[in-house]
């Protein structure tokens, strides 16, 4: 790999990482002590149980994100940070439609946002959880307009076919051809 390619793929994770795994975070934590206290609302109120509960959904988000960014590396040979028509990590010479992507169009969003309802339940954030669901639409139509548009311009029938088989963001068994 070249210097400018390594340069770009390692610009593109540190983009990806500060704005998914330390903002977005970092936002769900100030709703929770800024605003859950003016409403004194929570979700569950046992701290071994949020514990347990934000554990179990955080596993498989992890798991995801991590697959995700890996299948895109070394199937797709490009990367993930890719947004609004500015490609900063390269983008994938493949489509890529195996490993978590056989399961999930787009598994780093299932990842991250499952990440981020591990948050939430674990600050016990009632403020977060609203944050979250309206946030999702916005994720949603993000995805519709942008991504996957971009999608189908770079790679045509094979994208329109898979898109087809294959859940937006939820994992789910490929539907058959």
């Amino acid at each position: 790999m070249k210097a400018a390619t390594v340069a770009r793929h390692i610009l593109g994770y540190a983009i990806g990482i500060s704005l998914f795994f330390v903002l977005i975070p970092w936002i769900l934590h100030w709703i929770s002590i800024n605003i859950d206290p003016s409403i004194g609302a929570g979700l569950i109120g046992d701290a071994v149980m949020r514990a347990v509960i934000s554990g179990i959904i955080l596993i498989p988000g992890v798991v995801f994100a991590l697959w995700s960014n890996s299948a895109l590396l070394f199937i797709g040979k490009g990367g993930p940070t890719d947004g609004f028509g500015m490609a900063i990590s390269p983008r994938t010479e493949h489509l890529v439609i195996r490993g978590p992507y056989r399961y999930t169009r787009n598994p780093m969003v299932f990842g991250a946002l499952s990440c981020y309802f591990a948050i939430v339940v674990y600050l016990d954030s009632a403020a977060g959880l609203v944050a979250l669901m309206v946030f999702i639409p916005l994720v949603i139509v993000y995805l519709k307009h942008t991504e996957e548009k971009r999608l189908e311009r770079d790679f045509g029938d094979e994208y329109r076919e898979y898109r087809k088989r294959v859940s937006m963001i939820v994992p789910m068994p490929p539907r058959k051809k």
